[in-house]
């Protein structure tokens, strides 16, 4: 007879994450709950986290809950130390109304859940090019933000100015109406409305000024990290460095852990979803995936179906066959998903696109 030692046990873990602290737990391949233990969000915590994980057995693989938030740099550690690593949902409702919620309870849950194989998602590796892409693209998109609400304040508080401010301003488009707004002079006693009103137009134009300057800033920051990390994307007809920001940021800097152009069309909520009945036969519009990456594919298609030829005999072909202008942009979106794919992860001699892959996408 031969028996099995502790050490080589085969063992899976998983880890609850937080923003302080990471709850792990193993289990052996029956599932059963070896133990669990409590470790600091810290770069030494992630090292004690692998080194008592591996004093249990083989680790074979870890689900992590949050490999986008507070475990990404967990997730980076256990990769770089060769770990095969599982992004894990967290559990819905009705589990935590059945099981409870711990820390202990989610840690083993994650476990289980790479080890029945319910959990199979690769994460993000988060450690190259397209993560700085990322992270500058969240700054624009909030000065974006800040720049519109601005614009919206200056011209709200136009509206019920003192009639000489509101005729001074009244007919000029955005930029002259900034320019002239970020010289008014109120004077030093802003006791008056018109004094008053004329002050606060003129922080808003200047607030205006200044986010288009970090906006510019920012995409002389990113046009360059975008040719260099996609410039095959780039070329596509109606991708600009905007809708070619979102879908890099959506695929990851591992691209290849989408298995197919099939899974990166789930990953963007285009998949065709079954909704037949009876004697009707038909999909529907996929309302899951990324949604950002759903709304660049969504501005890809409206760019081409103006402006490309191709995509409007297509558009005009499928109208006669009775298509509604929804399930036509649905084919079109799922096409510039099989397009997009083949940028990202192919080899330049097999990313030629014909006339006759669009007929597939319906």
């Amino acid at each position: 007879m031969t028996s099995m030692t502790h050490d080589s046990a085969e063992i899976t873990g998983g880890v609850d994450t937080h923003g302080l602290t990471h709850h792990a737990a193993v289990i052996d391949p029956l599932g059963r709950h070896l133990a669990d233990q409590e470790f600091p969000a810290t770069i030494a915590g992630y090292r004690a986290l692998l080194d008592w994980m591996r004093s249990h057995g083989a680790l074979t693989a870890v689900g992590v809950e949050g490999t986008g938030a507070y475990g990404a740099e967990l997730a980076r550690v256990l990769t770089a130390a060769g770990v095969t690593v599982i992004d894990v949902d967290r559990p819905d409702r009705k589990t935590r109304r059945m099981r409870g919620k711990s820390d202990p309870i989610d840690a083993y849950a994650a476990a289980t859940a790479v080890a029945s194989g319910r959990a199979t998602g690769v994460p993000k590796s988060r450690d190259g090019m397209v993560e700085a892409v990322r992270v500058l693209r969240v700054v624009r998109r909030s000065a974006v933000k800040a720049r519109t609400q601005a614009m919206n304040q200056l011209r709200g508080m136009l509206v019920s100015a003192p009639a000489t401010l509101r005729e001074q301003l009244a007919g000029l488009d955005r930029s002259v109406l900034i320019r002239t707004a970020a010289r008014l002079r109120p004077g030093g006693d802003l006791s008056t409305p018109l004094a008053a009103t004329k002050a606060a137009l003129r922080r808003l134009a200047r607030r205006h000024q200044a986010l288009d300057e970090e906006i510019a800033e920012l995409d002389a920051e990113i046009g360059p990290l975008l040719k260099q990390a996609a410039p095959e994307l780039l070329e596509l007809f109606g991708v600009g460095p905007e809708t070619a920001g979102q879908l890099l940021a959506s695929a990851g800097d591992n691209p290849e852990r989408m298995r197919s152009e099939a899974a990166f069309a789930h990953l963007a909520g285009v998949a065709p979803i079954p909704a037949s009945s009876g004697r009707t036969n038909r999909h529907r519009l996929n309302r899951g995936g990324d949604r950002a990456a759903n709304n660049a594919l969504h501005t890809i298609v409206l760019v081409r179906m103006r402006y490309d030829e191709r995509t409007r005999a297509y558009v005009e072909r499928r109208t006669k066959e009775g298509l509604s202008k929804k399930d036509i942009m649905r084919c079109l979106k799922r096409f510039v998903a099989r397009e997009i794919y083949r940028a990202l992860t192919s080899t330049p001699t097999t990313r030629h696109i014909t006339q006759t892959d669009l007929a597939p996408a319906a």
